[in-house]
């Protein structure tokens, strides 16, 4: 019988969060990115928990069933990162793997760049680890993209991304999910709104269900998409805050994979061309042909072993 998927609340860095678990054993933390959920990691968190580990995917802060603070200010990394260290210690751990995708994954490095004591392995998914830059993000996107559409820049806004994303999140997540291409369409461009160049396909891809979709539209539809777009907001600040952590490196055992036509590496192409300088303590990087940003979702059985081999050598 394959592992049963548990459920339960924890307190942790004055938030309360919701856990899907599975499995006994050395602790994995599963950190899903936007606009997800725990249940990004379904194929995850059974392969772990069989193969003799205890597989943890929380709601992150401003998503599904955990709290979704309201301040914009209450989304740092040093917010994100205190979540992840605070539920090591709910779960009574001193250490953990730390897995994220997406947004996911800049927290699983920066909690592996600012408490490497409570870190046995990190691995990142989609989006590589590029230290803090020299300018405030908003600043440097401005920069580069000269007045062009970006999605993280027609994010800041607060409500108008809302407006948009959540007069239908089923039609949101479903372009999203399978109508993001490799070329990055829908994350920069010509358009005025994010989902303008997005078209969602006559059939769903072979990775993704109708059960699927439901279960993500309905976290939307009764929580929406503020919690999520906070975190692009409070971009600038956790620059701030990271001040004392600029050229700071990732020391611990790591690993990254990602989709050979994820349209994030178009813009953080440079990250991953400098990812062994900011990560010397990299063991491998892993890029899947034909796999788009979805990463575990799109190739289950090829991350599964990734991170299984991974973590069976640390």
């Amino acid at each position: 019988m394959p592992a049963e998927i548990r459920h339960r609340f924890v307190e942790t860095n004055g938030i309360r969060m919701h856990l899907a678990e599975a499995g006994e054993g050395p602790l994995v933390l599963l950190l899903h990115g936007f606009p997800e959920s725990w249940y990004s990691w379904r194929h995850q968190l059974r392969a772990l928990a069989e193969a003799g580990y205890h597989a943890v995917a929380p709601d992150q802060r401003g998503y599904g069933q955990s709290d979704r603070p309201a301040k914009i200010e209450q989304y740092t990394q040093l917010h994100l990162v205190g979540d992840v260290i605070g539920l090591l210690d709910a779960l009574g751990e001193e250490q953990a793997v730390v897995v994220g995708h997406d947004w996911g994954a800049p927290v699983a490095w920066n909690t592996a760049v600012m408490r490497p004591d409570r870190v046995r392995g990190v691995a990142g998914l989609s989006v590589a680890y590029g230290g803090r830059g020299r300018v405030k993000p908003t600043e440097a996107l401005k920069r580069a993209y000269e007045g062009r559409f970006f999605y993280q820049l027609y994010f800041q806004e607060p409500g108008v991304a809302e407006a948009e994303l959540e007069a239908d999140p089923r039609d949101t997540i479903l372009r999203l999910l399978a109508g993001l291409r490799a070329d990055g369409s829908g994350l920069t461009g010509t358009q005025t709104r994010f989902l303008e160049p997005m078209r969602a396909p006559d059939t769903l891809p072979d990775w993704l269900t109708e059960a699927d979709l439901n279960f993500y539209a309905g976290e939307f539809r009764r929580n929406g998409f503020r919690g999520g777009l906070s975190w692009y907001r409070a971009m600038d600040l956790t620059w701030e805050l990271t001040a004392p952590f600029a050229g700071a490196k990732v020391t611990v055992p790591a690993i990254y994979i990602a989709g050979e036509r994820d349209p994030v590496l178009g813009f953080s192409g440079a990250a991953v061309e400098r990812l062994r300088e900011n990560a010397p303590g990299l063991r491998d990087v892993v890029m899947l042909p034909g796999c788009g940003h979805w990463t575990q979702q799109e190739r289950p059985a090829e991350v599964n072993a990734a991170l299984l081999n991974f973590i069976a050598g640390l």
